[in-house]
């Protein structure tokens, strides 16, 4: 167990190291962010946002993301072992470090990643959640896990993620949480009404965050029963079924997954907390059409 005198991250530094590590990763072109124009989808009273691949420069960079993606296997091409040291925000934990998302849409969305080779489907264990939790009380944001490649995983090695706030410059921090209704009391996992997929959701106490290790644990057993209450994992097939988990300082989310995509329209956690990304203009009008809450209905199956 990961214990909080080990964590290797200064308190007060990881958002100041994202902005340097982002800037110079820039300057040496080290990182290639995906061009978008940021639309919008409305559907069951939650405003999607919808990022749409922006001209030569976003087509080229989303083709080069999938191309990593085909590429990475454990036998073969592994982009975090080596990371590239450009990329490279701190070391977290003597088992993770941070890096920056190589192909972001989003500004300083960081990676948590295991220092060793780990499957991407493997069950998230106490040391991930410590790495986890140091960096979310450095930085308020949205952090998810992508289990394996129906739900959205472009590389098989571990990694957790941790976007920065607002999901939306022109709206809602988290524009699912419409959906959410009033706060109830946290430590019940539940399902909500608005949410016509399959899923488990829960409150959080905002106390959590008082130390690492303190909020490993804490997080740590809400995610296993979430595994059992979603189907997606019963602590003995190996491994889990596939499945997105997202969480804030305020709540926990899990959605587990039949379907990587609909007509081309892929889903990854973030789709999950409102944010979904289209190739072009055909591909948003027919978001548009056809719903962006039942995209995601069609991916994690019905909550009826």
């Amino acid at each position: 167990m990961v214990r909080d005198e080990q964590l290797l991250l200064a308190p007060g530094s990881l958002w100041e190291l994202a902005v340097v590590t982002a800037r110079q990763a820039a300057a040496k072109g080290a990182f290639q962010p995906i061009a978008t124009t940021v639309q919008h989808a409305e559907q069951a009273g939650v405003r999607f946002v919808v990022r749409m691949l922006a001209g030569e420069r976003g087509a080229a960079a989303a083709q080069a993301k999938e191309e990593r993606a085909t590429a990475g296997t454990p036998t073969n091409v592994d982009p975090f072992l080596p990371y590239d040291p450009d990329l490279f925000v701190a070391g977290i934990t003597p088992q993770h470090v941070c890096l920056l998302n190589k192909f972001t849409v989003i500004d300083h969305h960081l990676l948590i990643v295991t220092r060793a080779f780990e499957p991407q489907d493997e069950p998230l264990n106490q040391a991930d959640f410590v790495a986890l939790a140091a960096c979310m009380a450095e930085i308020d944001g949205l952090a998810f896990y992508n289990a394996g490649k129906l739900a959205g995983a472009s590389q098989r090695h571990k990694h957790l993620q941790l976007a920065p706030l607002p999901l939306d410059p022109a709206g809602t921090p988290i524009p699912i949480a419409a959906a959410f209704g009033e706060r109830a009391r946290p430590g019940q996992i539940t399902v909500l009404p608005a949410l016509p997929f399959r899923h488990a959701f829960a409150w959080l106490d905002p106390a959590w965050t008082a130390t690492p290790a303190a909020a490993a644990s804490y997080l740590l057993a809400f995610y296993a029963r979430m595994l059992e209450e979603t189907g997606v994992w019963q602590g003995s097939e190996r491994p889990p079924r596939p499945y997105n988990w997202l969480a804030t300082r305020s709540w926990m989310l899990m959605a587990p997954r039949v379907a990587e995509e609909v007509e081309g329209v892929p889903v990854n956690a973030l789709g999950f907390a409102g944010s979904l990304l289209v190739r072009d203009p055909d591909q948003l009008a027919w978001l548009r059409g056809y719903g962006p809450m039942n995209l995601l209905k069609a991916v994690a199956g019905s909550g009826a």
